[in-house]
């Protein structure tokens, strides 16, 4: 009676004996999978709350569409999964070229709003090069260092990266985007950090931002408006009429906050949330709109689970087969960890405005897409850390 068992073969499901160990589909991070879609979820919610009465006539507008961003970024964190990082490792200046060139395509026939060429209008959708430009400095930056045959970053190998990650961020700051060049520069510092760069190496690159700022200000590149977020900030409690717009939107976002108690006043019960007090809450401000209906319990929730997703990252920074995954993850890391202490911290008036949005839960398609080519890459090193 065992004898048809013992000849009967393997299937090919999750029990197949003939898989090693090693094989990338039995190493996927399913808890790293599960926070982002927890994120993901609480941001569909969040967004619908922000905007039910923003579109006369139709409610769903923003959330369907966020809905529909997320199918797409679902696809492509599969899609980057299923490839081998190191893949990538050759063809990192291939695509930082690309970037590059959309960069500067925006700026000449980009879309004019607000007085920034952000993104090209593609009738449905707005596409914005800068998000996707993050993951593609990661990349050449996680290649150009994992050639490093010394312990620490040699001038010369310095100035290299410099140079790399200077071009794209200067192209971002033209536009302007302070927010997304700032990102840029945060995941280059912490590849440098983890390549062993100089301590006055990273001073210098921080210098060097400043100036390029500065000289952006002073030529009149980064525009008025941009320079009253600064002032908002450092004048949080100003009645100055030309301020009133931006500190209000701060006040208003910080009072949700505060007001939102233990347990929140309730989903789609929050006055400020509800009441268009906070302009572009869907995406700058998401966070004061958890923080209102659903309280310090419903913020803390969020804060976890970017935490618990940072852990994991650098659990597969530190547990990659090779630097140049462990450079990806790095910087990959510092990007996800800016964005979310940015945003949360203009939203509780700690750092300025800048339009940052919150992983994974602000509104936009573009910034959803290119977290998830992030997500993709950091699964795809775990995947194939056995191999």
């Amino acid at each position: 009676m065992g004898l048809p068992l013992l000849n009967r073969r393997p299937d090919s499901g999750l029990g197949n004996i003939r898989r090693s160990g090693g094989d990338p589909s039995r190493n996927i991070d399913w808890t790293m999978l599960a926070t982002v879609g927890i994120l993901a979820i609480i941001g569909v919610f969040a967004i619908y709350s922000a905007t039910f009465w923003k579109v006369a006539g139709d409610p769903y507008w923003f959330t369907l569409r966020q809905v529909l961003f997320l199918i797409v970024a679902i696809v492509v964190v599969v899609a980057v999964m299923a490839f081998d990082y190191t893949f990538l490792n050759e063809r990192a200046f291939f695509l930082y070229g690309c970037s590059l060139v959309a960069l500067v395509l925006v700026l000449a026939v980009g879309a004019l709003r607000g007085g920034a060429r952000l993104s090209f209008d593609l009738g449905p959708i707005l596409f914005q090069p800068a998000e996707f430009a993050k993951p593609a400095v990661v990349i050449v930056l996680a290649a150009y260092f994992s050639e490093l045959r010394e312990e620490t970053v040699s001038y010369s190998k310095f100035i290299g990266g410099l140079v790399l990650v200077g071009v794209p961020a200067v192209l971002i700051i033209l536009q302007p985007d302070l927010g997304s060049a700032f990102v840029i520069i945060i995941g280059a510092l912490a590849i440098l950090l983890m390549a062993g760069a100089r301590l006055r190496y990273l001073a210098l690159i921080s210098l060097l931002t400043v100036m390029t700022v500065a000289a952006a200000v002073v030529a009149g590149i980064v525009d008025r408006y941009q320079l009253r977020r600064i002032e908002a900030f450092l004048n949080q409690n100003s009645d100055d009429e030309n301020l009133k717009n931006l500190v209000l939107q701060v006040r208003f976002a910080k009072r949700a906050v505060a007001t939102g108690g233990w347990w929140g006043k309730g989903y789609l019960d929050g006055p400020l949330t509800n009441g268009k007090f906070i302009p572009v809450q869907q995406s700058d401000f998401i966070f004061s709109a958890i923080a209102e209906q659903f309280g310090l319990i419903g913020g803390a929730i969020v804060l976890i689970l970017f935490a618990l997703l940072l852990f994991r990252i650098w659990r597969v920074a530190n547990l990659s087969k090779d630097v140049f995954g462990t450079y990806l993850c790095t910087g990959i890391f510092g990007i996800i960890l800016w964005h979310a202490f940015q945003n949360i911290g203009m939203t509780m008036g700690i750092m300025p405005v800048t339009g940052v949005p919150l992983p994974f839960v602000s509104y936009g398609g573009s910034s959803l897409v290119a977290f998830a080519i992030m997500i993709g890459l950091v699964e795809s090193v775990h995947m194939r850390r056995l191999r």
